[in-house]
C-alpha cells in the first residue's frame, strides 16, 4: 500500500564500486553455516553463486523466478536469501518481502546491477533488505556480506529474546494511546488524468501516525499485527480515511486502503463503510496484490457487500507481489494500480513498456481503469501515456500533503 514514508539510508548499504570476479578466495574459511536461498534468472550467475556459497558450508536451494522462490520459502527455513532484483520482468523484492513476513530471522540480500536508489531506499525502509550487493562482484565480497548479515540476524534474535518483554509492553502502550484518539493524521496524494494533470480527479488517503514510537505506517501496522490488534487499528485508520471524503469537492473521488484482515468480518466492515452514506460511489477500496485472499475466510462476501453498497474495488501494487493474475480474476476490480517498480524508468525499458501496454489493453477489455503509481519524471509520464495509461499518481503531480 502506498504510504510515501522514507528514513535515511542505513550505513550498512554498500554502493561502492563493484568487484568483477566470482572465484573463491583461497583463504576464505569454510564450515557448516546454514541454509541459503539463491534466486536468479541468469543460469550462469545462479550456478556461480551457488557454487561459491556451497563451498563455504552453506546448504543452497535455488530458484529462477518469484513463484519458485515463494514455494521454497513455504517448504524450508532459511538463514539467508540472495535474490536478484530483476526476475523475468518480476521484482525480486516480492520474495524478500514474503521472507520478512514468514521468516523474520532470515538475512535478506538483494543483488543488482541497477541504480534504482529510490526503490532500494524504500525497500530498506520497509525492512525487506538487510544488504544490497552490487553486480558484478568478487566471491569474497558476496560471502563477506552474507556472513555479516547472517551474524547480525542471529545476534538480533538473541537480543530479541531478552528485550521482547519490555518492547511488547511499550508497543502495547503505544497502540492503546493511538486507539485512544488524537494521534492519527491523514495525508492525501492526487491522482490525475493525462488530459488535465493540474486538476486531480481522485485522491488517495494515507495514514500518518503521530506517536513517537510508532511514527510511520509500517511501524504502526507491524506492531498492531504483533499485538493482535490489527483489526482495531485498521478500523480506526479506515474511519479516518473515509472522513477525508467530506473535505473533497463533490466531483472528486477517494481511494482508501483496506487491511486484508478487515475482509474476515463482513458485518463490521459494512458498518464502517456505511458512514459515507450515499457517497459510496466516490470511494474505491484498495486491496494490495500481496494479500493471500484465499487464506481469509469470507473475503468474497465482504467484497460483494462493499460492491453492492456502491464502493469501487482497486487492486493495489500490481506487479510487486506474487498473485497478479489470480487476484484480478478473484476481485474483478474497477481499478488496477500498477506498482512503482513497473513505472520507474519505464522511458528507458522497452520490456516494462510492453508489460504496461498489455495491462492497459487488459483494463480496457475488462472495463477497469489502470493507474500508474510512483510517476516521478515527465519522461515516465509521456511514455505511460503512449502505452495507453490515462490515470497517474506520483511526486511529479504532487507529494502527499496533510488532509
Amino acid at each position: 500500500m502506498g504510504h510515501g514514508y522514507f528514513v535515511p539510508m542505513p550505513a550498512a548499504i554498500d554502493f561502492s564500486p563493484p568487484d568483477v570476479s566470482l572465484s573463491l578466495p583461497s583463504d576464505f574459511e569454510s564450515g557448516p553455516r546454514g541454509r541459503v536461498l539463491v534466486v536468479d534468472d541468469d543460469p550462469r550467475m545462479l550456478s556461480a553463486i551457488t557454487t561459491v556459497v556451497r563451498r563455504t558450508g552453506y546448504e543452497v536451494i535455488t530458484a529462477t523466478d518469484v513463484d519458485q522462490a515463494l514455494q521454497a520459502t513455504a517448504r524450508h527455513a532459511f538463514d539467508a536469501a540472495i535474490v536478484d532484483y530483476n526476475l523475468h520482468d518480476e521484482n525480486g523484492l516480492a520474495v524478500l518481502w514474503r521472507l520478512r513476513k514468514l521468516q523474520p530471522g532470515c538475512a535478506r540480500l538483494l543483488c543488482t546491477g541497477r541504480d534504482d536508489l529510490a526503490v532500494f531506499v524504500d525497500a530498506v525502509n520497509h525492512g525487506e533488505i538487510n544488504k544490497i550487493v552490487r553486480k558484478p562482484f568478487r566471491a569474497g565480497v558476496l560471502l563477506g556480506h552474507l556472513d555479516e548479515a547472517v551474524r547480525a540476524q542471529r545476534e538480533r534474535g538473541r537480543l530479541s529474546a531478552t528485550e521482547s518483554a519490555e518492547e511488547r509492553l511499550l508497543e502495547r502502550t503505544a497502540i492503546e494511546q493511538i486507539l485512544g484518539g488524537g494521534l492519527l493524521e491523514m495525508a492525501t496524494q492526487p491522482i490525475v488524468h493525462r488530459d488535465n494533470v493540474t486538476r486531480p480527479i481522485y485522491y488517495e488517503a494515507l495514514v500518518r501516525p503521530q506517536h513517537e514510537l510508532l511514527s510511520n505506517p509500517v511501524a504502526l501496522f507491524d506492531a498492531a499485527e504483533r499485538q493482535g490488534q490489527v483489526v482495531e487499528v485498521s478500523s480506526l485508520v479506515l474511519g479516518r480515511a473515509l472522513g477525508v471524503l467530506e473535505r473533497l469537492p463533490a466531483d472528486v473521488g477517494l481511494f482508501v486502503n483496506l487491511h486484508p484482515e478487515q475482509l474476515r468480518d463482513p458485518a463490521t466492515l459494512v458498518e464502517l463503510l456505511s458512514t459515507v452514506g450515499d457517497q459510496a460511489h466516490r470511494v474505491a477500496l484498495e486491496i494490495t496484490e500481496r494479500s493471500r485472499l484465499r487464506g481469509i475466510d469470507r473475503w468474497d462476501e465482504s467484497v460483494r457487500l462493499a460492491t453492492e453498497m456502491g464502493f469501487g474495488i482497486a487492486v493495489d501494487d500490481l506487479g510487486a507481489g506474487y498473485s497478479s493474475l489470480s487476484i484480478l480474476a478473484d476481485l474483478r476490480p474497477q481499478f488496477i494500480k500498477l506498482d512503482m517498480s513497473l513505472v520507474r524508468g519505464i522511458d528507458s525499458e522497452p520490456r516494462k513498456q510492453r508489460l504496461v501496454q498489455l495491462m492497459a489493453t487488459f483494463g480496457e477489455a475488462t472495463a477497469s481503469e489502470v493507474i500508474a503509481e510512483g510517476v516521478e519524471t515527465a519522461e515516465e509520464a509521456a511514455v505511460l501515456q503512449d502505452c495507453g495509461i490515462t490515470l497517474m499518481q506520483g511526486y511529479l503531480f504532487g507529494r502527499p500533503a496533510r488532509a
